[in-house]
């Protein structure tokens, strides 16, 4: 008889995304978002709150999509930090305001997430979005 095999530990590490601010990208950073989701071993239901979520955050950034005081081409940038305890994603594009704290969008992104905060950026905004994960041992 063989010992059980131990569950291996969860990833851990920083994927960065820098796309275009068009909104044709989002597919990509939807993609990557669920993809990191399922190598945590989320549920499917998570993994789809967090792809929802990471899109619509993207959805908020992008804005109009015209470049800002750069006078370079505007971006939309997304950083995923994973550790065994959470997954952040930091969303950031070329809009210059956001709708108010308040609003749909934000109880949405909480619903779906938990923990939802806006970042200073220079030109532009930028969204983090936080999800703990539960306990590797449950």
């Amino acid at each position: 008889m063989t010992a059980p095999v131990p569950p291996s530990p969860r990833p851990t590490g920083t994927v960065a995304l820098r796309l275009p601010a068009d909104p044709a990208f989002l597919s990509v950073l939807r993609t990557t978002a669920a993809s990191l989701a399922a190598r945590l071993d989320l549920t499917l239901d998570e993994v789809e709150d967090l792809r929802i979520a990471v899109d619509e955050a993207a959805a908020l950034v992008l804005g109009d999509g015209r470049p800002g005081a750069d006078p370079g081409p505007a971006h939309l940038e997304a950083v995923f930090d994973l550790t065994p305890a959470r997954l952040t994603a930091v969303v950031s594009g070329p809009a210059t305001s956001l709708p108010a704290s308040g609003e749909v969008a934000w109880a949405v992104l909480e619903a779906l997430v938990g923990q939802v905060e806006v970042l200073p950026v220079p030109h532009g905004s930028a969204v983090r979005l936080v999800h703990d994960l539960p306990d590797e041992a449950a």
